[in-house]
C-alpha cells in the first residue's frame, strides 16, 4: 500500500515522541533512583538469617533488629533460610533486588570459610555483597551432655582415644566455624571423633540435650542458657582468653590442647550494587543500634563482643579471615562437593 505524505509525517512525529518519551523515562529513572535513596526506607526491611531459628545468628539478628527498626522507623523482619552451611540464605540475598530492603546477617562461615570449602557456592562472597559492619565476635563453647562420661577436656581426649570413632560432635552445618572448631580440635588433640552436621545450631543442640550426640563446639549465645541451667556441661571455650560470662570455664588451650584457638564473627551485608546513599543510611543506623548500651549489654550477656566499624574496615577484616580459614580448611582436609 502506498503511503501518503501526511501518513509519513505523522509516523515521523510519533517516532520522535516515542524517542523523546524514552529519553525522558531514562532520565526519570535516574531521578527516581536518587529520590528513592534519599527517602529510604519507605517499607519493611528483611534481614535474612541463613540458619535456623534459635541459633546464634538468629539471636543476634533479633537483638539488632529491635533497635534498628527504631532507628529506621520501619519494621524489620527476620527471615530464617537455613541450609548448606548458610549458602542458601546467602545466595538468596546475593540475588535479591539491590535496594536496601533485603539484608544478610552473614557469618565467618558464609564469607570466610565456604569459599574454600565448597567447589560451587552459587554466589561470590566478595563480589556479590556490600559489607556494612561486623555486628559481633563470639567465642565457641565446647559443651557436652552431663550424662556423658567426661567432665574435662583431658577426660574427653582420653575417652576418645580409648573409643575411636565413638564420640560424635554436632555442628550447624558442614564448613561452619562450629564444624571447623571440631576439626581443628580433632587434629590438634589427635583424636578420632565423628562429625554430624545439622541444618543449624538449634537442631544440633536439641540432639545434644537429648544425649543423641556427645559434644558440640557451639557458638556461646545459643548454648550459654543451657549451661547456666545445668542442662549442658561446659568443658572449655575456644578463644585464647576466658569469657567474662563464664570465667570459671578454661580455654581449650589451658585444658590440654596448647595453641588451640577458634572463634566466630557475624556481620551485616547488603546485595552488591545497592545505591551508596542507601548503604550509608543503613550503616549509620546499624552503628547507632550497635552503640546502644542496651543492645551491647544483651550481646555481652550472650557471650558476644559487640563490634562497630566502617565498611572498608569490615572488608579488610573479611579478606584476612578468608586467608586464615582457607588454610584451616586445607589443613583439616574438609571439603563439600
Amino acid at each position: 500500500m502506498k503511503l501518503r505524505s501526511t501518513d509519513i509525517t505523522r509516523r515521523r512525529v510519533l517516532a520522535l515522541l516515542v524517542h523523546s518519551g524514552l529519553a525522558t523515562a531514562g532520565l526519570g529513572a535516574a531521578t527516581i533512583s536518587s529520590a528513592h535513596a534519599q527517602d529510604f526506607p519507605t517499607k519493611p526491611i528483611t534481614i535474612v538469617v541463613p540458619f535456623s531459628a534459635g541459633g546464634t545468628t538468629d539471636i543476634l539478628a533479633r537483638i539488632v533488629a529491635q533497635n534498628l527498626q527504631a532507628e529506621l522507623k520501619q519494621p524489620i523482619v527476620v527471615d530464617n533460610r537455613a541450609g548448606a552451611a548458610g549458602n542458601i540464605g546467602a545466595q538468596a540475598v546475593a540475588r535479591a533486588q539491590p535496594d536496601g530492603y533485603t539484608l544478610l546477617l552473614g557469618t565467618v562461615g558464609t564469607h570466610a570459610i565456604n569459599g574454600a570449602l565448597y567447589k560451587k557456592l552459587g554466589f561470590d562472597p566478595v563480589k556479590d555483597f556490600a559489607p556494612l559492619t561486623r555486628v559481633a565476635n563470639v567465642p565457641n563453647l565446647l559443651v557436652t551432655n552431663p550424662e556423658q562420661p567426661y567432665k574435662t577436656v583431658q577426660e574427653l581426649i582420653a575417652y576418645a582415644k580409648a573409643n575411636p570413632g565413638k564420640v560424635n560432635f554436632g555442628s550447624s552445618g558442614a564448613g561452619t566455624s562450629i564444624h571447623l572448631s571440631g576439626e581443628l580440635f580433632k587434629r590438634m588433640a589427635g583424636v578420632d571423633i565423628q562429625h554430624v552436621p545439622y541444618k543449624g545450631s538449634a537442631p544440633a543442640l536439641s540432639d545434644l540435650l537429648g544425649n543423641q550426640i556427645g559434644i558440640m563446639f557451639d557458638n556461646m549465645p545459643s548454648s550459654i542458657s543451657h549451661v547456666r541451667s545445668g542442662r549442658l556441661r561446659p568443658l572449655a571455650v575456644t578463644t585464647a582468653k576466658r569469657s567474662p560470662e563464664l570465667p570459671d570455664v578454661p580455654t581449650v588451650a589451658e585444658a590440654g590442647v596448647p595453641g588451640y584457638e577458634a572463634s566466630s564473627w557475624f556481620g551485616m551485608f547488603a546485595p552488591a550494587n545497592t545505591p551508596a546513599p542507601v548503604l550509608a543510611r543503613l550503616h549509620d543506623a546499624l552503628i547507632k543500634a550497635l552503640s546502644d548500651p542496651g543492645v551491647r549489654q544483651r550481646i555481652a550477656e550472650q557471650g558476644g563482643e559487640p563490634v562497630t566499624e566502617t565498611p572498608a574496615q569490615f572488608a579488610d577484616f573479611i579478606a584476612a579471615e578468608s586467608k586464615k580459614w582457607g588454610e584451616v580448611v586445607k589443613q583439616s582436609g574438609a571439603s563439600v562437593d
